[in-house]
């Protein structure tokens, strides 16, 4: 059941004042789901299966432990582990679901025995191990789908010995590398956002495409991959993740602390939030924005010190804090756990629910080890 929740916090150049309309939030307490004994990185929803992706190798359920090599599925209603048990010999970093397969991005060689080169295409209901098959020159970080594509983008300089600096396309019907579809980035990509008429790329880069103006965060057209000249922001550090709605786009970075960004689709500021730890995950639901990271507290300014320390008050959300869309700070705070904390947030648009995934191991004192959601 959702809540709706009271600002509190105060006002300053970009920050939204108290006297803002409250947002709504998912409740805070976290739905029941399997225990994994490993990191979470990647999640992807389905229907009402739930896809996750990391360095785990077993995932414990109803008082057992099943052995589950950094891939496992499980029904996001009953919380109850699925048979879906592929088996990747290194970690998994990112998950995208389309039709009937699932696409699992990351650091692995092989997946159930088949030699898979970081990249790979699986039956959706069997685990299975398609023949979808590339040579990818590095490691994918982000994967996702539309306009008839698989996008991946990450740290690599190659797919099948075609030059592909960190970004690459792939058709849905055929498997095959979309030939036309190759933005440049001169550094690494962390995440990705599609829409219909743009992919938005965040991450560590300086420029897209030789193109000025696209530090750190752009958008590419979804087909040529050219990069859109009419959204042309900047991030003063790395983005780590990026969501849309459609008020406009949301980045979460690290630097001094870390910050979520809110820019409108022209790629003007909106506002910005300051918290005292890296912001590596953002996702969006019924107007709210959702971020997670490895902070501690969220800045009541846009000022904080030496290693993040927020200079001019704060307020409690350990790892995890929703803001409503004129950028106040919601009461929802699950506190999860940890130092690395969050890695990776989700929306769960079938249910209406939040996924988290990363190190934590409690939620709000409960036992959630490394993944959790919120409805």
């Amino acid at each position: 059941m959702r809540r709706v929740l009271l600002t509190a916090v105060a006002s300053t150049t970009l920050v939204a004042a108290t006297s803002a309309a409250p947002a709504l939030a998912v409740g805070n307490s976290p739905e029941k789901a399997p225990l994994f004994n490993g990191s979470v990185y990647a999640i992807a929803y389905r229907g009402d299966t739930v896809y996750v992706g990391g360095s785990f190798t077993s995932v414990a359920w109803g008082g057992r432990s099943y052995e589950r090599a950094r891939l496992a599925a499980f029904n996001t209603r009953s919380g109850a582990l699925l048979n879906w048990s592929p088996k990747a010999n290194s970690t998994v970093r990112a998950l995208a679901a389309e039709g009937s397969a699932v696409y699992a991005g990351g650091s692995f060689t092989t997946v159930s025995g088949w030699q898979r080169d970081n990249l790979v295409r699986l039956d959706a209901n069997t685990g299975n191990v398609s023949a979808f098959s590339h040579r990818v020159t590095g490691t994918p970080y982000a994967l996702a789908t539309g306009n008839g594509r698989l996008y991946a983008a990450g740290s690599f300089s190659a797919i099948n010995g075609s030059t592909r600096r960190n970004a690459a396309a792939f058709s849905l019907s055929s498997g095959s590398l979309d030939s036309k579809w190759k933005p440049s980035a001169d550094d690494a990509i962390h995440s990705l956002a599609v829409t219909g008429s743009r992919v938005y790329l965040g991450g560590s880069f300086h420029k897209v495409s030789g193109v000025s103006g696209t530090l750190r965060i752009a958008a590419v057209t979804p087909t040529g991959g050219s990069v859109d000249k009419a959204f042309r922001p900047s991030a003063k550090a790395q983005v780590n993740a990026i969501a849309t709605d459609s008020n406009g786009v949301y980045a979460a970075t690290g630097g001094q602390g870390g910050r979520l960004l809110a820019f409108t689709p022209s790629g003007k500021p909106r506002w910005q939030r300051v918290f005292d730890g890296d912001a590596t995950a953002v996702t969006t639901l019924s107007g709210t924005i959702y971020v997670g990271g490895h902070f501690d507290r969220a800045c009541t300014t846009l000022n904080n010190g030496a290693q993040g320390t927020c200079t001019d008050g704060s307020i409690s959300r350990v790892k995890l804090a929703a803001v409503s869309q004129s950028g106040a700070l919601t009461g929802w705070a699950p506190q999860a756990n940890g130092v690395i904390g969050v890695r990776t947030l989700v929306t769960d648009r079938n249910r209406g629910a939040i996924g988290a995934g990363g190190d934590f191991t409690t939620i709000g004192g409960q036992n959630r080890k490394r993944y959790a959601s919120f409805r």
